[in-house]
């Protein structure tokens, strides 16, 4: 129950502070920023070079297969880095951890002002990555997906829509903010081309529709 509440508080104080901005015209933008994902004519093109393919199985798959959370930066863990990239204003302590600061989920645009209220979202879940060919994949080449800041993998979002979001695929899930879809798409198309994963038959159609509409 406290939980709720503090989310309350920080939603209400997140819109107070997006109205003071509209009106100023003169704050720093906290919108998440992973790399821009290439745009829909080439994510079209990537969809269509991904192997349509049946999920695999989940049989002998563990988050402890894709490790995650490594060391990055001045002894930095990923997790730490996508929060101070992803972020305005970001202050972090000696140990790396985000002391302040504030964000804004580009699932849902709510605005978060204290770290534990976000998850770092694997936009390809490492489940779905499992079952779309990294069950084959070496450990290294699993943990690379699971830290990876060159593409558009990591992003800070509210916490639970992340745990909705489960190791759900675009067919079953997409974020509740409707104008980030494409976005979203671009994204998990140009994750999966990279690493060469497959996508199943319902997963591709949903993603082409995105794609086409955007």
């Amino acid at each position: 129950m406290k939980k709720v509440y503090a989310r309350r508080v920080s939603l209400a104080a997140g819109s107070a502070a997006a109205l003071v901005c509209t009106l100023a015209l003169s704050c720093q933008s906290a919108q998440a920023a992973p790399p821009s994902p290439p745009d829909a004519g080439t994510a079209r093109t990537y969809l269509a070079d991904i192997k349509e393919q049946a999920e695999g199985p989940q049989d002998g798959y563990s988050r402890d297969k894709f490790p995650h959370w490594i060391d990055q930066d001045k002894n930095c863990n990923t997790r730490e880095v996508v929060l101070k990239r992803d972020g305005t204003d970001v202050q972090q302590d000696d140990s790396c951890a985000a002391k302040s600061g504030k964000w804004v989920s580009a699932y849902d645009d709510a605005t978060w002002t204290d770290a534990a209220d976000l998850d770092i979202d694997h936009v390809i879940p490492l489940s779905e990555a499992w079952k779309s060919g990294a069950a084959q994949w070496t450990t290294e080449r699993r943990k690379e997906l699971a830290n990876d800041l060159t593409h558009s993998q990591l992003i800070a979002v509210t916490d639970n829509l992340n745990q909705e979001k489960g190791d759900k695929d675009p067919a079953k899930w997409l974020p509740p903010k409707t104008s980030y879809h494409c976005e979203y798409a671009r994204m998990w198309v140009w994750v999966k081309h990279e690493y060469g994963m497959t996508a199943d038959s319902a997963e591709k159609a949903a993603l082409k529709k995105i794609l086409d509409g955007c």
